[in-house]
């Protein structure tokens, strides 16, 4: 997607984040995200748009001050967030240098998607928590799991152990058509990169984008996600249970 697409994105996407923050029980636990409920969960990412906001301005590396607390008005304060991130990425220039912390090209167009996927995931999390369905659109799930794979996986060894790769693994979506080859690590990351989705592999994992893009952020399990494997069975469950992300 281009910079103003992405942007398009973020606005409905943080209206809806919005929306359930106002109408939610800030005391209701969110499934996935530990002992969160929802008012850590509108918390978290109020301080992200904010940490966010704060690199996407100078360029630089920002302190993360998720001290930072609402009132009262608990959506109203993410909505002045998600507005000053918005106002931020809609002056900012995307080939403009700035810090991330993956291994897609340090400018400012990263944080136009990584905001995106970061908000999108965890609407899913507050629909969770508020007990109503939210379903991603394919091609955002899409271009979420190549995020995972195309600039987190290569730097995960930051935060995790590697996931353990031992044969060559095709990754497909049945809904977008869009593929990815996972190789064998030459040192102690495995290699990703898109490929042909009729590239050979010794384990075929096939499934909804969206699907993938939640088993790859740990949201749903194999067997909620909609994906069959072929081929290596162990080989692909082993490198499936991740972890993938920060």
């Amino acid at each position: 997607m281009t910079p103003d697409e992405y942007l398009a994105r973020l606005r409905e996407l943080t209206t809806g984040f919005a929306r359930v923050a106002s109408a939610g029980d800030p005391a209701a636990p969110v499934p996935c995200c530990g002992d969160w409920r929802l008012r850590d969960l509108v918390v978290h990412l109020g301080n992200v748009h904010r940490w966010a906001t704060d690199i996407v301005r100078t360029g630089d590396l920002a302190s993360q001050d998720f001290s930072v607390a609402p009132g009262d008005d608990l959506a109203a304060w993410y909505r002045e967030g998600a507005e000053g991130l918005i106002e931020a990425l809609r002056d900012a220039s995307p080939v403009d240098g700035a810090w991330n912390f993956t291994a897609a090209a340090k400018n400012k167009a990263f944080w136009f998607r990584r905001q995106v996927h970061e908000t999108a995931v965890h609407l899913i999390d507050a629909h969770r928590a508020a007990g109503t369905e939210y379903t991603l659109d394919p091609a955002l799930a899409a271009d979420g799991a190549d995020e995972v794979l195309l600039s987190m996986l290569p730097k995960v060894k930051r935060w995790h152990t590697p996931p353990a790769v031992t044969v060559p693994l095709l990754l497909k979506t049945s809904d977008t058509g869009h593929a990815w080859l996972i190789t064998p690590p030459a040192e102690d990351v495995p290699g990703s990169r898109q490929a042909d989705p009729a590239e050979a592999a010794e384990a075929v994992v096939e499934g909804p984008a969206e699907g993938l893009d939640l088993l790859l952020w740990q949201r749903v399990g194999l067997a909620e996600s909609g994906i069959e494997i072929t081929g290596d069975v162990t080989a692909a469950e082993t490198f499936l249970a991740g972890p993938f992300t920060p």
